[in-house]
């Protein structure tokens, strides 16, 4: 198999989403993320599909040198779910957005969480309907003003993290869309990952929702208001690597170091392959101004998988069937012949 690049992956079309617009930059890094994906697994460029519904981010698989389906509303996650349990030798990479995949599709969503399909969702969260735009999303903060609330939202926001956890989801990362090399390894562990992989990625809306994440991204505060988890690294974030997070018997806390009796070695130890779904679902629930938002792979552990279950139940029923083709089936059961 030749040696994949970055522009194996780029396709000859016209990217027409809007200059500074977040997409762009979640692009570059799927692009860049799969030639390394390829190599690891031995992939050649034929097993990619890359699959979305509708929304900006929607427009996706046209930028992509893939196979790509372009679904419609909220169904992306039932296309996927369609193609990858038809062909499980397809990689499947889905694009949308959080009205796409929260709202109208929610339903589709979660349940291919639960059953834990061996598809990739890459879900860009920007808090706001783009192509329809400017109305409110289902992420969209309590109090918006938006074109369909004027006077500010009276709704709760979702937390996707805490959606994907609810499910029992086995792999959920976060990032930043101007984050390119923490999304490049995200998207690479969720490409290993056997199961339904979610990556949130906080992006950035210029039109409608502009500076929707810059309490995170806004250079002068990121460090202390974001914390970067790797598996098997120490807890620790801040301007100056001089705060972590602990576990006090009952919650997660951030402690300054140095400071009340803490040192680094009371600092906890990220364990994204914890079968402890409780630890996951707290660093995920994290939010200012007492916390950082956990940013990178906070959950990725491994169980049976919805496509490998569908594919040894039907290879069980065809060894154990005693009819093995048309005519056999035909002349089975109850039949009689019309003379």
């Amino acid at each position: 198999m030749a040696t994949l690049t970055f522009k194996d992956f780029k396709s000859d079309q016209e990217v027409r989403w809007c200059p500074g617009c977040g997409d762009h930059a979640v692009l570059a890094a799927l692009q860049r993320a799969l030639p390394k994906v390829s190599q690891a697994l031995n992939y050649d460029k034929e097993r990619y599909v890359v699959v979305s519904g509708i929304g900006c981010s929607s427009r996706l698989p046209y930028y992509m040198d893939t196979y790509g389906f372009h679904s419609i509303h909220g169904r992306a996650t039932a296309v996927s779910t369609g193609i990858k349990v038809a062909n499980p030798w397809l990689t499947v990479w889905q694009a949308c957005g959080d009205g796409d995949a929260l709202a109208i599709g929610g339903n589709h969503f979660i349940h291919a969480i639960r059953r834990n399909i061996d598809i990739n969702i890459i879900l860009f969260n920007n808090r706001i309907y783009g192509l329809t735009k400017g109305q409110y999303s289902p992420t969209s903060k309590f109090g918006a003003i938006t074109k369909t609330s004027p006077y500010g939202t009276v709704e709760h926001p979702f937390n996707p993290g805490s959606l994907v956890l609810g499910a029992k989801g086995t792999f959920f990362a976060r990032s930043l869309d101007v984050e390119l090399k923490l999304n490049e390894e995200i998207m690479t562990a969720a490409a290993l990952h056997d199961g339904c992989s979610v990556m949130e990625m906080l992006t950035n809306c210029v039109i409608f929702n502009d500076g929707a994440h810059k309490d995170l991204s806004d250079p002068a505060v990121k460090a202390d208001h974001t914390i970067v988890l790797r598996h098997g690294e120490k807890m620790i974030f801040g301007k100056d690597r001089d705060r972590g997070l602990i576990y006090d018997g009952k919650k997660i806390r951030a402690v300054r170091i140095g400071e009340g009796g803490f040192t680094e070695d009371d600092i906890l130890v990220h364990d994204a392959h914890n079968d402890n779904i409780g630890i996951h679902m707290a660093l995920a629930d994290m939010k200012g101004p007492d916390y950082p938002v956990a940013l990178g792979v906070i959950r990725d552990v491994k169980d049976i998988t919805y496509d490998d279950g569908v594919r040894d139940q039907v290879k069980d029923v065809m060894a154990k069937s005693k009819i093995h083709s048309v005519d056999e089936l035909l002349h089975s059961g109850s039949t009689w012949e019309v003379k």
